[in-house]
């Protein structure tokens, strides 16, 4: 990294050089390419569009400090990208086939992973991603899983963080649809899905005029092994919520560990009908003042499960509603108008909730909230959860702007909250012991307008226990005039917000052409240890172990067997520079055939593929890789098959024939 007294002397040289050019003046600056001058004045570039260059501009062969990991919308996909480059380093395939990664494209272990998460035996080929959560140890993120959600179908992924690739994808059997999820409790015991739109569990049909009987909220705990990478299923839980339509979740850290606390909208129970002239959703939903803060108490629920007290509803244990709430699992607390973001204070003092339709973000303490509990003084709904007093858990209103969503942390006892109407990032001071620089608390600081109609908002390490500060990344739904048009269909924009200074400063417009994302989450870069090449030759990525089938170089082969009435042609094959061993497949019609491939490479960055065309198969052998496809030869005919990753200069040359007779 540049010392910081050289990094003030060359700012301060070079926004001298802008200046001078503005002022027309053609004397260059010592020390600097006189064709910087050019570029500059050319440009039309101001000190600070030089000084945000700089601070974003990584050279080829360095490293970025932080890498965030972003929903990729309805791509199905997650995003990783380096900050403060703003580079896109890698779109990682996770509910969509991704051809570039081979991911369900004929590989027999990501067809098995996409499969997890059909439903009712219909293949499910796209997701809309949302939230992706990192693993945590203590409330850190400690690079080793991430996790994200499906809310179209109520799914959630698992990626192994040592080479970035889906594991296992889990269908939730009791819902259709999903929005808060997924997040980590502090020590990843579970990956919570939070619900969103009620329907009847199990996803069965009810008329709406039975929706206070029939329909219903889940919010699930999906417990997850560590050692085996993977959700287990036998030791997860759902409890019945209500069926208000809760939204985003957060839980509690610190001295709120063993909490969760999600939001929620349509209190009102509206069911639509716009059609047969009833109010729209978005009037029905939105007629209450305040809606409820959830509040469910996990441990308590482990407790519950661990005495028996709990139904299995298709293969899973559901907590029922009555039971939830006469056993002190759910509370409620009113929250103003259609919220939409809620997000836990680093030390879990303090639970910040946004209101999409009320001007303020409304901070609970948690301390109030255990007394109010504790002393019983509340009301209940009409489904019997307890509803505590407003302003007996309030700890303070901060008034930031139009349209609050959502909110992340600094080090320095800031918040930064995003304004969708405002199209603008607030920051404002903390209160309690986040009070370090004699800022006045539960006070408006500061608004950054950004570009356009922001809905999430993340910040490096942001929503941990040690929020990192540097920067905020604003995640723009609109981005009308900021690109180069492409159609009418435009990108999403990300943008990145330096807040190491006093003043918040934008960095860097990234624009989004894959999907819509919704939130990240940032990790500092060191934390991750991803492999190089795969440990030994011959590993099977989904299951992260030696694959039986992987094949040594010189044990090359093609097998032939009978095997229930009919020929199975069996292929081991190695891949290197720049050849397959064997060039040369020969099949009946009819034949079953079963190949095996290994790039048997050990060099970095020595990635193979192989395609087979008219067979839709396209595979990614990245060093030490073995993968597997499986499938009839139903085509005769001769079919040339290829490495589809430049490897070599004679990379051309590396081909092969499946020869399949009549």
């Amino acid at each position: 990294m540049m010392h910081g007294k050289a990094k003030g002397v060359i700012l301060g040289v070079l926004m001298a050089l802008v200046a001078a050019c503005a002022r027309g003046r053609a004397t260059p600056v010592a020390g600097l390419p006189a064709e910087a001058q050019t570029v500059i004045r050319e440009r039309g570039l101001s000190p600070e569009d030089v000084v945000a260059a700089l601070r974003t501009y990584m050279p080829g062969g360095k490293y970025d400090e932080y890498v965030m990991f972003s929903s990729g919308g309805h791509s199905g996909q997650v995003l990783v990208i380096g900050i403060p480059s703003m580079r896109l380093l890698k779109v990682i395939g996770v509910f969509t086939p991704e051809p570039w990664q081979g991911y369900g494209f004929g590989e027999k272990g990501t067809l098995e992973v996409l499969a997890e998460g059909f439903a009712r035996g219909k293949p499910l080929l796209w997701g809309d991603t949302h939230h992706p959560a990192l693993s945590e140890t203590e409330g850190e993120y400690d690079g080793q899983f991430l996790f994200i959600n499906d809310k179209a179908n109520a799914r959630l992924a698992v990626i192994d963080l040592r080479d970035f690739e889906t594991k296992q994808i889990v269908k939730n059997p009791n819902a259709i649809s999903d929005h808060g999820g997924g997040f980590v409790t502090p020590n990843t015991e579970y990956v919570v899905e939070g619900p969103q739109y009620a329907a009847p569990i199990g996803w069965e049909y009810a008329p709406l005029d039975q929706y206070k009987d029939k329909y219903r909220g889940l919010l699930t705990f999906w417990a997850f092994d560590r050692q085996k990478g993977r959700v287990d299923l036998d030791r997860s839980f759902q409890i019945e919520l209500p069926p208000y339509w809760q939204d985003l979740c957060d839980a509690g850290k610190k001295v709120s560990y063993g909490w969760v606390f999600c939001n929620s909208i349509n209190t009102e129970m509206a069911t639509g009908g716009i059609e047969e002239g009833n109010p729209p959703f978005e009037a029905g939903t939105a007629k209450n003042e305040m809606d409820y803060l959830h509040i469910i108490n996990w441990k308590k629920a482990e407790e519950l499960i661990r005495a028996g007290k709990y139904e299995v509803i298709n293969g899973i244990k559901v907590i029922r509603l009555e039971t939830a709430a006469r056993e002190g699992v759910l509370f409620f607390a009113p929250e103003p108008k259609s919220p939409h973001g809620v997000d836990v204070a680093p030390g879990g003092e303090y639970i910040v909730v946004g209101g999409k339709l009320d001007p303020h973000v409304t901070i609970y303490s948690f301390e109030k909230i255990q007394k109010a509990i504790a002393a019983g003084n509340f009301e209940r709904d009409p489904f019997g959860v307890p509803v505590l007093r407003f302003e007996d858990v309030k700890e303070a209103q901060v008034e930031l702007g139009l349209g609050p969503l959502h909110t992340v942390f600094d080090d320095k006892g800031y918040a930064y909250t995003s304004l969708f109407l405002d199209s603008a990032v607030a920051k404002w001071s903390l209160g309690g012991p986040y009070r370090k620089d004699g800022a006045e608390p539960w006070k408006l600081v500061e608004k950054l307008p950004v570009h356009y109609n922001i809905g999430h908002i993340a910040a490096p390490e942001g929503d941990t226990v040690s929020p990192d500060g540097k920067y905020v990344v604003a995640l723009n739904k609109w981005s009308v005039d900021r690109f180069q048009p492409v159609g009418p269909l435009h990108p999403q924009n990300f943008q990145l917000i330096d807040i190491s200074g006093g003043k918040m400063r934008l960095l860097y417009d990234m624009p989004i052409g894959i999907g819509e994302p919704h939130y990240a989450q940032i990790i500092k870069a060191d934390k991750l240890k991803p492999f190089l090449v795969y440990p030994e030759i011959g590993w099977n990525a989904v299951k992260m172990a030696k694959d039986p089938n992987a094949t040594e170089a010189g044990r090359e082969r093609v097998e032939v067997r009978e095997e229930g009435g009919r020929r199975v042609v069996e292929i081991w094959m190695t891949a290197v520079r720049s050849h397959f061993k064997p060039e040369r497949v020969k099949v009946r019609k009819g034949d079953h055939v079963i190949w095996h491939i290994t790039n048997i490479e050990r060099a970095r960055d020595a990635t193979h593929g192989f395609a087979l065309g008219g067979y839709n198969i396209n595979l990614s052998l990245e060093p030490g890789e073995t993968a597997t496809i499986e499938f009839d030869a139903d085509q005769s005919g001769t079919f040339p098959f290829y490495c589809t990753e430049f490897c070599s200069a004679l990379h051309l040359e590396m081909m092969g024939y499946f020869l399949v007779e009549p």
